[in-house]
């Protein structure tokens, strides 16, 4: 009995640490099986859960890609049929009534130059009117906002025109589409820099350009409404003689429309008029001189029409506008916001007559003191100031839709001699010359210049025998091709004595164009204008001058024409109480 209990206790000694032993293996191979059970779930997981998440990333940016691609070509083809995304108004057939039906009471109203203004912060938008009709449809919506420079071009490609605006909050690009004869679009971006080399917008405007004005007779429909016509198919249904005349501005005498000026643009068909103190005494006179010349205008092409209101002691227009100071004065002030305002204000004058083109601003540096025609007309002896506030004026001028011209190229601040009595002659080398004169036509064209006007200025070193004005060293190889100047050029006026007393007018108006100018401008007697362009015909005739060198310079001034989106439509009396008003706030401001 003691053995058998003797013997199962040995038993139990075995089999309690086998059966320990055991339950640990269990337990410990049950906790390996799930480890590895939970890994190998993972494993399988992973791919299902990292590899769609990387992909949703991706799918995600090219949606959004393709979003802004189909919101940019929506904005280009909306905007053909006067329309912008998510607004519901026409530009240039929508009433503000309408616009007060839909959205009611705007947050703010402001009444600037370009007509009314009215912001409606919840739609993120500003509609303004002429008249009673909308014509500029602003957009901030926030989708817009995400569209980028590069988004802009890869859809609409090159725009037609580049323009630009600062102030003391903005330094913007402008990239205008011409959708139509009367509509831009208009894309506004920060200008791009280094750090920034692809903008984004900060807004949208569709302008329309509306042609009625209050009290007035509905205007005849003329025939230069071109439609959708290409500058090309324009060009092709010209005459010779409708080109000539399209490449001269010329001069008119009296205060009405006499059978010369009746001639010039009812037969000759000219490309512009400039205008004199002599042409205008009131400001009724003006407007009602300006307005005959635009009806009796039987041209394809609008009328350029222009004036040298430089402000300072050269201004042409009447009505006891006040003056501005001299551009001396404004570069001892030295303020390019200043700038900016004083060319914005030429611009509304302009404007104001009906008149599209200024003679303006002065780009020459005033580097000798016995300089007898530019003097304070300069903004001062310094290249840095005369192009920082040339540059700013000319911006000014530009934003009320105004065409501006740099002059006088390439640099009329060192002579001793006055170009309208004499040839002035300046006796430096290009690298003289880029050391200082070009400068600021440099910054200027580099900046969105339209015209450039170049002086009757004999550069020996440049060209030993002809001035600038029938110099292709001057013209074609420095303006154009060193400048890289894409826009139109113009002489200075071939009557004056520089040219007059050294040269026929009739000759030097073909070696000018065979040289590289553009536009011919004939300040006086309507016979100098026939002279001219019986010269430039009989030269095209033998073979001088081809017909492809003219259609050059056509396509550049349609192009000008159409930038600026030029009418010949009536304008209404000048509101000069307001300008000089507006004049007057600037000086307080800045010059006291």
């Amino acid at each position: 009995m003691k053995r058998r209990r003797a013997s199962r206790n040995k038993l139990l000694i075995f089999t309690i640490p086998l059966l320990i032993l055991a339950l640990i293996i269990g337990v410990y191979y049950y906790a390996i099986k799930e480890n590895s059970s939970e890994q190998n779930t993972q494993g399988k997981e992973s791919p299902i859960i990292t590899q769609p998440s990387g992909k949703n990333t991706v799918d995600s940016k090219n949606e959004r890609n393709s979003n802004l691609e189909k919101l940019v070509e929506e904005t280009f083809s909306l905007s053909k049929e006067g329309k912008v995304p998510n607004i519901p108004f026409v530009s240039g057939k929508t009433e503000r009534k309408e616009v007060n039906q839909e959205w009611g009471k705007s947050d703010h109203i402001s009444e600037t130059a370009k007509g009314r203004y009215e912001e409606y912060k919840s739609h993120h938008a500003t509609i303004g009117y002429v008249d009673q009709t909308v014509n500029d449809i602003r957009s901030y919506d926030s989708e817009l906002q995400n569209i980028s420079l590069n988004d802009i071009k890869k859809t609409g490609g090159e725009p037609d025109d580049i323009r630009y605006y600062k102030d003391s909050t903005h330094d913007q690009i402008i990239l205008v589409y011409h959708e139509n004869t009367s509509t831009d679009l208009l894309w506004v971006l920060p200008v791009k820099t280094e750090q920034e080399p692809n903008p984004k917008v900060d807004h949208i405007s569709l302008f329309t350009q509306i042609e009625k004005t209050p009290n007035q007779q509905p205007q005849v429909e003329k025939p230069n409404q071109q439609g959708n016509q290409s500058i090309s198919a324009v060009i092709s249904k010209m005459s010779l003689e409708d080109k000539i005349g399209q490449m001269i501005l010329a001069g008119v005498s009296g205060t009405t429309m006499d059978a010369s000026a009746k001639k010039l643009i009812s037969q000759i068909h000219v490309g512009g008029i400039i205008f004199y103190k002599n042409n205008f005494e009131t400001s009724a006179q003006a407007v009602q001189f300006v307005n005959q010349l635009k009806a009796g205008n039987s041209s394809s092409l609008p009328l350029l029409l222009g004036v040298d209101q430089e402000g300072g002691r050269v201004t042409r227009l009447p009505g006891g506008l006040v003056n501005f100071p001299p551009n001396k004065q404004i570069g001892q002030v030295n303020n390019p916001e200043f700038s900016y305002k004083v060319g914005t204000l030429l611009g509304q004058e302009l404007k104001e007559f009906g008149l599209n083109l200024d003679f303006a601003p002065v780009l020459d540096i005033n580097s000798n003191p016995n300089n007898p025609v530019i003097g304070d007309r300069s903004f001062g002896n310094n290249a840095e100031i005369v192009s920082k506030l040339g540059v700013q004026t000319m911006k000014g001028i530009q934003s009320q839709n105004v065409i501006t011209t740099i002059k006088h190229f390439p640099g009329h601040g060192d002579t001793s001699v006055d170009s309208h009595l004499d040839l002035p002659i300046v006796n430096k080398s290009l690298k003289e010359l880029k050391e200082l004169e070009l400068i600021p036509f440099e910054r200027a064209i580099n900046q969105g210049a339209d015209v450039v006007m170049v002086a009757h200025i004999l550069l020996p070193q440049l060209d030993k025998s002809n001035p600038g004005t029938m110099s292709k060293a001057v013209m074609t190889d420095l303006l154009r091709k060193q400048l890289g100047f894409t826009g139109v050029i113009m002489t200075d006026d071939m009557t004056m004595g520089a040219i007059t007393e050294h040269f026929d007018t009739g000759k030097a108006a073909v070696e000018s164009v065979k040289a590289g100018s553009d536009i011919i401008l004939v300040g006086h007697d309507y016979n100098n204008v026939v002279k001219i362009i019986s010269s430039l015909k009989t030269a095209v005739q033998n073979g001088e001058i081809s017909e492809q060198r003219l259609n050059e310079s056509i396509e550049r001034i349609i192009q000008l024409k159409r930038n600026y989106s030029i009418n010949d439509t009536k304008v209404e009396s000048p509101k000069i109480n307001e300008i000089n008003h507006s004049i007057n706030s600037l000086m307080n401001n800045y010059l006291h």
